[in-house]
């Protein structure tokens, strides 16, 4: 698990333009109340480095991730996010 003073920074490099996926994300944190793992910290991060819509386009299944961020942490995470 990360510690508090991560998971906070986390939380707040998580905020998103579009509602939608801070939706998601919110529901997120929301299923984890007592934090979240490295593993999780590191796919949502990659995640984050997205834009917007290609960040919905994920989590509406619309696309699966490919190239770099074709991770199992990344997939990890985006399994959780959509359900």
């Amino acid at each position: 698990m990360i510690d508090e003073r991560a998971l906070s920074k986390l939380r707040w490099r998580c905020r998103r333009g579009l509602l939608e996926n801070d939706l998601f994300i919110e529901r997120f944190f929301n299923r984890h109340p007592h934090g979240v793992t490295t593993l999780q910290a590191d796919g949502l991060t990659a995640l984050m480095d997205l834009a917007d819509n290609d960040l919905l386009d994920l989590l509406l299944r619309r696309k699966e991730p490919s190239g770099e961020i074709d991770t199992a942490a990344v997939r990890g995470v985006l399994a959780d996010l959509r359900t």
